[in-house]
Parts: structure tokens; sequence; C-alpha cells
């Protein structure tokens, strides 16, 4: 009875996680959309700047407020040792700073349509640093699901070469593009056995402030390090930016890190991946996107693929398949 009251406890969390991450992929890919609009009037390094300074400030918000309401909300900071605050921090540094700041750089070489194309790595980067950091094994359906997943981005994804662009600086640009998927892929793995006993909202937290700490350093570097800085002025620019900032930044990232949380590190990034997908379905309803048959043969792959990994176990169990 306890071994299958425990079993039980495990499936609802496995489940609690890939809800989390369907909904990061659905809600990204509609922040992606408010943060194209931004992106046409806001410099990359600014704007990805103050979308995650926009998201600590939430975040400490949203920790005062539990620290005032709960008794323990302050000690459960105490419940990090030393090395889980350095690696949450390093985290942070990787997957927020650094890993934005050569995405950017690379969207600026090769364009849009060939980053989402690298941008399909992100999954099977997850899927690879689990098995080799955590040894999570995953059932051959699994990876089928993932693969009907990838796919499905890949023929969503419009790869025409961008202009005035040469050879050695596309393939520049798709290095470092696969490097930034990797890195962020990399930085919230690391924190896989963190986050699975620790308190959501500040591992969170400890993560933005990292990101936005080292991502702001480096917006001072430069003779035109003002430019970095000049969203933070009250513009009409924030009815775009500050209701991305809050999807994408805070609410996003902590069903990001749920995600993670409460389910294999393999599967939550396999999920995550959907948010393409979504974006291209809010793009043609909001931004009017071409969206024709190629992308809704995507759409019909990525969510075959997204009822395999959560839910083709359960099914070939019930079907009495081996």
């Amino acid at each position: 009875m306890i071994a299958e009251a425990a079993a039980a406890v495990t499936n609802q969390h496995h489940a609690l996680g890939q809800t989390y991450a369907l909904l990061t992929a659905l809600l990204w890919g509609f922040a992606l959309v408010l943060f194209k609009l931004a992106g046409e009037r806001v410099a990359p390094v600014a704007l990805n700047l103050y979308k995650n300074a926009v998201g600590l400030v939430l975040l400490i918000v949203t920790l005062v407020v539990l620290i005032v309401w709960e008794q323990n909300g302050l000690n459960m900071l105490r419940q990090y040792c030393l090395g889980d605050v350095c690696l949450l921090l390093l985290s942070g540094v990787i997957g927020l700073a650094l890993a934005d700041t050569i995405f950017f750089h690379a969207l600026n070489l090769i364009g849009v349509g060939l980053i989402s194309i690298v941008d399909c790595v992100y999954s099977p980067f997850v899927i690879l640093f689990s098995w080799i950091l955590l040894r999570e094994q995953l059932a051959l359906v699994h990876y089928g699901g993932a693969g009907l997943i990838v796919v499905g981005v890949l023929i969503a994804s419009r790869h025409r070469l961008p202009a005035s662009r040469t050879r050695g600086q596309i393939i520049l640009g798709m290095l470092l593009a696969m490097l930034a998927v990797a890195l962020m892929a990399f930085g919230i793995v690391i924190t896989k056995p963190i986050l699975e006993g620790s308190p959501l909202i500040w591992a969170t937290a400890l993560r933005v402030a990292a990101g936005v700490i080292f991502l702001g350093l480096f917006a001072l570097l430069g003779r035109k390090w003002k430019a970095h800085w000049t969203i933070f002025r009250p513009s009409d620019i924030w009815r775009i930016a500050l209701p991305a900032s809050i999807l994408g930044t805070y609410i996003c990232m902590i069903f990001w890190v749920a995600g993670f949380k409460y389910t294999y590190a393999s599967i939550a990034g396999v999920l995550n991946q959907t948010s393409v997908i979504f974006g291209c379905v809010f793009a043609a309803l909001i931004l009017k996107e071409h969206f024709g048959a190629r992308k809704v043969a995507a759409l019909v792959l990525a969510l075959i693929g997204v009822v395999i990994v959560t839910l083709g176990d359960r099914v070939f169990l019930l079907l009495g398949a081996p």
C-alpha cells in the first residue's frame, strides 16, 4: 500500500510537471509575438535586459508576499547550502545571460528563419544532458514522441538564407546558435537535483537575479552603453514590452522551472520545444503571418508527439504492450 501510494504521488508530480511544461510552451509562444513587435523598435540586448529586470522585480514582490503571509517564507532560503546557491546563480548566468547574449548575436547573423531551425536542438540537448548528468532513462516511446515534435518544428520553420550574408557568416551564426541553445539546456538541467527539493520561487528568483546582474554588467560595456538603458524610461513601447516581459519572464519562467522540478528534465525539455508551434499559431492570428498546409502538418505532428511523450507509456501499459 505504501509503495502504491508513493507511486501515485510520483505520477501526480509527473503529470503536474508536464502540464507546467506545456503551459510554458503555450504562453511563451504568445510572448514571442509580443517580443517580436517590441523588437522592431528595441535592440535585442536592451529588450532582454528589460524583460529580465521586470521579471526579477515581480519575483521579489512575490517573495515579499510569501515572507509576510507565510511564517516560514524566509526560512525557505535557509534550505539551500552554499553550493546550491552557487549552482543556481551559475545556472542563471549560463542560461539567462550568456546563452541569450550568444543567441541574439547569432540572430543578427542568420535571421529568424535559420534560428528557428537551430532551436530544434533544444530538446535533444536536454535529453542528452539529462542522460549524462542525471542518468535519466526514458522508454523508446518517449524518444519517438520527441522525434515527432522535432520533425514538426522543422517543418514549421522557414529557412531562407538571409540576404547580404556570406557562407562563413551563416556557418558561424548557426554554430553560435547551437552553442546558445546547448548552454540554455545545460543551465536548467544542472539545477534539476536542487529544484526537486527546493522552493520554486526562491530558485527562480536566484537564477533570474544572476542573469540580470551579469547582463547588466555586460550592457555597461562599449561606447554606446547608454542605448541599452533607454528602454527603462517610460514610453509607449512599454505597452508591448511590459506585458511581454510579465508573461515571458515572470509567469513563463516560474512554469518553466516548475516543469523541470516535477517531471523528468528530458520530457519537460521536449514539451517546451512545442513553443515554436504555438508561436506559429499566434503569429498567424495576431501578426497575420501565413499559416498554410505546411504549418498545419507541423502542428498535427507536434501535438501527436506531445500526446506520446505525456501519455504514451500509460497507453502502452493499458494495451498490455511490453
